[in-house]
């Protein structure tokens, strides 16, 4: 049932299952290795893309889900939740904390979990779409499954 999925695709996928989350991985013939482009191929809004930010905060990885029509103010992010300056990882930084590539960063399926923030305004849409492990593969949710999914705390990143 996964044999045509990419193995870290595969990951994801295990782990959607594991919380009880049935969408399936869809492959896309084209990268969607940024919100508009995932949301051109998939036909949705674009801020109900989930974009995978992987930032640095305190000297550990910190996975921000946000809206793909919202940016992410680190400097408002980081009082907000109390910590220290939020800075954008490096595509290094990104594969050691997550095992795949910036593009195609899912919200699980990782070596280890992460430390998550949630985007609220990602609760405005009934569906949401997040990457699948690479910049090729895609899988629907609902916001209640994504903070479920990634135990993550919900603010806004805006």
């Amino acid at each position: 049932m996964t044999a045509h999925l990419p193995a870290r695709s595969r990951l994801v996928h295990d782990a959607i299952r594991a919380a009880g989350i049935e969408g399936d991985i869809v492959v896309l013939p084209d990268a969607a290795s940024t919100a508009v482009l995932a949301a051109q191929a998939l036909g949705v809004e674009v801020g109900a893309i989930a974009n995978s930010l992987v930032f640095q905060c305190d000297g550990a990885p910190l996975l921000v889900m946000t809206s793909g029509a919202h940016r992410v103010d680190t400097a408002a992010l980081a009082a907000r939740i109390g910590r220290g300056k939020i800075t954008r990882a490096t595509p290094e930084q990104v594969r050691e904390a997550t095992g795949q590539a910036i593009g195609g960063v899912a919200p699980t399926g990782h070596p280890a979990p992460l430390e998550t923030l949630v985007d609220e305004h990602l609760a405005t849409y009934p569906e949401i779409w997040a990457a699948g492990g690479t910049p090729h593969t895609v899988f629907p949710m609902t916001y209640d499954q994504l903070v479920a999914l990634t135990g993550g705390r919900v603010v806004a990143v805006d």
